[in-house]
């Protein structure tokens, strides 16, 4: 990658309190430089991976929590770039999950103000995240490959390659209440 396709940790649009508009009025490229909140650039195992893949751009990444098909929550890196989804493990730099971006058919969120989102991919198991920075990531996948977004307050998702599961948003005072169900 060139320096000039390489993006820096400043901003978070979706941050509580940070009321800034300076990055609406921005050019794209710039925009797309404060979309990484890791520091990939710190990361050299990340690094040579994008490289050995051929990826060109970072469209975005951060770090993430993922819930896996048994209900165990695991903290991972997601990278968004021009070719794929990245799933790296945040202790050891490896990675755990690569999807092409041409696998993924649609991207579910609620329609109430919550972190979570599920990236449906028909081809293999569904992935089920959760991140205060949702907006951008779903900024990032439209900007990569313009996958379908869908609303709704319940979803179902592969959560394993046997196992589907239901997920519901209702909201409650104070907050909205997520049920993960199995089918």
């Amino acid at each position: 990658m060139s320096e000039g396709d390489q993006i820096d940790d400043s901003k978070n649009e979706d941050a509580p309190g940070d009321e800034s508009s300076q990055v609406q009025q921005e050019e794209p490229e710039e925009k797309i430089r404060k979309r990484d909140y890791i520091d990939i650039r710190s990361h050299p195992n990340v690094m040579k991976l994008l490289y050995k893949q051929g990826d060109q751009i970072v469209l975005f990444a951060d770090k993430v929590l993922k819930f896996t098909g048994s209900g165990k929550m695991k903290y991972r890196y997601l990278m968004i770039t021009d070719f794929a989804v990245y799933l790296i493990d945040p202790a050891t730099d490896s990675l755990r999950r690569r999807i092409a971006l041409a696998a993924v058919e649609k991207i579910c969120v609620s329609e109430l103000t919550d972190n979570f989102l599920i990236v449906i991919i028909p081809t293999e198991y569904d992935l089920l995240i959760a991140s205060a920075r949702k907006n951008e990531i779903i900024t990032a996948f439209v900007e990569a490959y313009e996958p379908e977004v869908v609303s709704s307050n319940r979803f179902e998702y592969n959560a394993s390659s046997d196992l589907v599961k239901q997920i519901e948003f209702e909201q409650i005072e104070g907050g909205v209440k997520t049920r993960i169900l199995r089918k």
